[in-house]
């Protein structure tokens, strides 16, 4: 797979109201941390129906793709057209809302015309942070763990509860610009905090760790993980993940990156775990939370 350029001069999508903030040619595209408005996300979606209900029933795998953004998306779309050919119909896509502090609708309209079609096929749309980058520097106590677990893609890392609750706000804003509206969230990184951890609770139904999912009901299932920020994930990652999955029990988590299809061992370990869960049914997190 190659990277295709996803800058193209689309046109927005026509009839939805436009933020100024969501404009290159505004002076002021760049995205405005947003206070968090009370009452502003306490509506929450219906409860599953009877489909869903019945998707969850049994073993289930659930594959998350992380990383979306406009230099992301050719090759996210040819990864999720790999996975519905290989009979995954049902996917979670973790959306980073600002690369850069620009809203993705502003550098690739196309991807947001994809994730309304995704979300109408039947995948969930996830909020994946604001711009997953960090930009303050974490506690000394918690920086050898934060370097750890994504280096500086742990972007909560260091900051205070206000502007933390301002960072998840304005992410939330520009996914509900461009028609959606997440149900949940994942720190990049898997770096959480306290103060993270107070905000989503109050403005979303579910976030995800890599030891488990916290909603209605709390699941406690590590996520399998393929790594490739250093010579050892490289080299153990596939053998983890191809491991993992022959012990999993009632739920399968299984975590894409993109950069995971630049290395053919990674691609045979995903190709492995999909024949091993061949029987389980797909599911997005919003089903299971």
């Amino acid at each position: 797979m190659r990277f295709a350029d996803p800058y193209r001069d689309d046109p927005r999508p026509a009839g939805r109201a436009q933020d100024p903030r969501l404009d290159e040619t505004s002076p002021n595209h760049h995205v405005e941390a947003a206070r968090p408005v009370p009452g502003h996300d306490d509506v929450r979606l219906p409860l599953l129906d009877d489909a869903a209900r019945e998707r969850v029933a049994g073993p289930k795998l659930a594959i998350a793709l992380h990383d979306v953004e406009p230099a992301t998306y050719r090759r996210c779309q040819e990864i999720r057209e790999w996975l519905s050919d290989r009979g995954v119909d049902r996917v979670t896509l973790l959306v980073i809302p600002a690369p850069q502090l620009h809203p993705f609708t502003s550098r690739s309209p196309e991807l947001a015309y994809w994730l309304l079609d995704r979300q109408d096929a039947g995948d969930a749309i996830a909020q994946h942070g604001l711009r997953h980058r960090q930009t303050r520097p974490a506690r000394f106590g918690t920086r050898i763990v934060r370097q750890w677990q994504g280096g500086i893609a742990a972007e909560y890392a260091g900051m205070d509860a206000e502007a933390t609750a301002e960072s998840v706000e304005a992410g939330r804003r520009v996914l509900v610009d461009a028609g959606i509206t997440p149900r949940g969230f994942v720190a990049p990184a898997y770096a959480y905090t306290g103060a993270l951890r107070t905000v989503l609770a109050e403005r979303f139904d579910w976030w995800a760790t890599l030891l488990g999912l916290h909603g209605r009901v709390p699941l406690r299932t590590p996520a399998l993980c393929l790594g490739t920020s250093g010579a050892l994930k490289r080299g153990t990652s596939p053998l983890v993940v191809r491991a993992g999955a022959r012990f999993s029990r009632d739920l399968m988590r299984l975590d894409l990156h993109p950069a995971d299809f630049d290395h053919p061992r990674h691609v045979e370990a995903v190709e492995r775990v999909l024949h091993v869960a061949r029987d389980r049914a797909a599911v997005t997190y919003d089903d299971l939370c």
